[in-house]
This record gives C-alpha cells, sequence and structure tokens, in this order.
C-alpha cells in the first residue's frame, strides 16, 4: 500500500484546509486510513480515522468538531477538512493506514509522506 498526503500549506487561524491522501496498492475494505500529525519538537500523534468503505470515523478529542474526515467511494483518496484551525494545529499531517482501528490508532502498517500545515495567529 502506498500512500500520499497533499493540501498543506499557509493559512490564518480560524481559516479552513482540506488535506488529501491518495491510496494505491491492495487495500482491503476493512482497512483504517488515519491522519496522525507531528508538531516541531512534540511526538507524532492520532488526529483521526475512517474504514476504507469510508464508515466508522473516529477523532482524537482535540479536533472533535472542527476537522472532518471522509473518503468518497469512487476516489481512493481519504479528506481531511480542517475547520477553525489554531496555532497550535500546525504540524506536519502524515495519513496511515492498518488492518484495524486498534493498528492504525496506534502502529500502523503503511505510511505515507506528511504535508505541512502552518496556522498563523
Amino acid at each position: 500500500v502506498q500512500l500520499q498526503a497533499s493540501g498543506g500549506g499557509l493559512v490564518q487561524a480560524g481559516d479552513s484546509l482540506r488535506l488529501s491522501c491518495t491510496a494505491s496498492g491492495r487495500i482491503f475494505d476493512y482497512y483504517e486510513l488515519a491522519w496522525f500529525r507531528q508538531a516541531a519538537g512534540k511526538e507524532r500523534e492520532f488526529v483521526a480515522s475512517i474504514r476504507w468503505t469510508g464508515h466508522s470515523p473516529n477523532y482524537a478529542d482535540f479536533v472533535k468538531g472542527r476537522f472532518i474526515i471522509s473518503r468518497v467511494s469512487a476516489k481512493n483518496t481519504v479528506y481531511l477538512q480542517m475547520n477553525s484551525l489554531k496555532p497550535e494545529d500546525t504540524a506536519v499531517y502524515y495519513c496511515a493506514a492498518g488492518a484495524s482501528p486498534v493498528v492504525v490508532t496506534s502502529t500502523p502498517d503503511y505510511w505515507g509522506k506528511g504535508t505541512l500545515v502552518t496556522v498563523s495567529s
């Protein structure tokens, strides 16, 4: 499985941004796709995940109500719509894939390269 994240950029606090993660290779319906982020000097942390079928979204508490993870069935792409962005959301965002919700939120099987999101105050 290969993953490619895109859509990062520089925005102002309160703005919105949508990240995309395009997946290729052999992806089973039970796979979970996730977004993680890593801010400078901090550990990588889980942001959100969704089943490859587009069901069962799961969010970290600090993004609930602001971020939405989704997948368009016709595309091999998972999106992360980020609204009401805050300076503390500044990080490199990575997409990942795993064979179960437990795996994808802890030790994903596959990682893509990150995309930088910078939120200015």
